[in-house]
């Protein structure tokens, strides 16, 4: 199996992985794949931090704006969009680099799962959709417990997505599971001091209301989403969407957005500490990271050129 490299830029969200995503990029010729569930999709932007045309530097960027925001985008989406891209990169004789911090995006590439060698049937999917609307989740449930009782103590019965492609995956005959991957990962996660992460994560909540998160949920509402669409459940715009809908106040909403984002947080580092073969960079210093970052990759690389 040929292996095409990346390299991974991931961290808790407000740690800066954009910014060392570009400057490494701009240093060893990269493309960035973000590794984002939100940035995918056109119109999120403010609650999402997506980087500006200005903040990209030149640089090529993928994944960012290409779903509308009513459309769905799995795992297993993902990973075949990611692994082409890898690919379609290193031909044309550049590096990827994978920027991001959704833990289930990256735990499918680095670690090799599968997905049941099921593709995507999408009369399934959709009637099973439609079975999760009109019978509720726990009968969806119950039946992936009847079908693979393995998969469904795996699996979030209150995560509508996750549920239908665990019952879609179950019905085709599939399970999922891991397997090699044909991706040669060099993984650098970025942390910094807990306290300061939380008041930049403070401060970052609090930039976003100042630069329009409110309007832009609203617009977003005004198109017709609800909580019901994936890009909507994302944190920023399902605590808003509930502000709008008058089921919490202002000051309560801004508080709940921001103990959401530093649980959010939190869980990213658990699972990065998690990881094997991970190379931890404080970021306090940025000029100290990126040249222990660009020390590290360019050791990697060399080392693999010789192989």
């Amino acid at each position: 199996m040929k292996k095409f490299k990346a390299i991974f830029i991931l961290g808790p969200t407000a740690v800066g992985k954009s910014f060392f995503g570009v400057q490494l990029a701009k240093l060893i010729g990269g493309e960035i794949i973000s590794a984002d569930s939100v940035q995918i999709y056109k119109g999120i932007d403010i609650g999402s931090a997506k980087f500006t045309r200005e903040e990209m530097d030149g640089v090529v960027h993928h994944a960012i704006d290409i779903l509308e925001p009513e459309e769905e985008f799995s795992v297993f989406d993902f990973v075949e969009y990611t692994k082409d891209k890898i690919e379609e990169i290193s031909k044309r004789g550049k590096v990827p680099i994978v920027v991001g911090g959704t833990a289930l995006y990256v735990k499918a590439l680095t670690m090799g799962y599968d997905f049941g060698g099921a593709s995507k049937d999408e009369n399934l999917r959709a009637n099973l959709e439609q079975m999760a609307k009109e019978k509720g989740n726990e009968f969806l449930f119950e039946k992936l417990k009847e079908l693979n009782p393995q998969m469904a103590e795996k699996t979030d019965k209150f995560n509508t997505v996750r549920l239908v492609r665990a019952v879609e995956i179950a019905m085709l005959g599939g399970e999922k599971g891991k397997v090699e991957t044909d991706i040669d990962s060099f993984v650098i996660a970025l942390n910094r001091d807990r306290q300061k992460l939380y008041d930049d994560i403070n401060k970052r909540v609090e930039i976003m209301l100042e630069n329009g998160l409110i309007a832009e949920v609203e617009g977003l509402k005004k198109q017709g989403l609800t909580a019901e669409y994936q890009s909507m459940r994302a944190i920023g715009y399902k605590e808003v969407l509930n502000y709008l809908e008058g089921e919490c106040q202002f000051d309560e909403m801004v508080e709940i957005l921001k103990q959401h984002s530093r649980n959010y947080a939190k869980r990213q580092l658990t699972f990065l500490r998690s990881m094997n073969d991970v190379h931890f960079i404080d970021t306090e210093n940025r000029k100290t990271a990126l040249d222990e970052i660009l020390n590290l990759v360019n050791g990697w690389l060399n080392n693999n050129e010789h192989k």
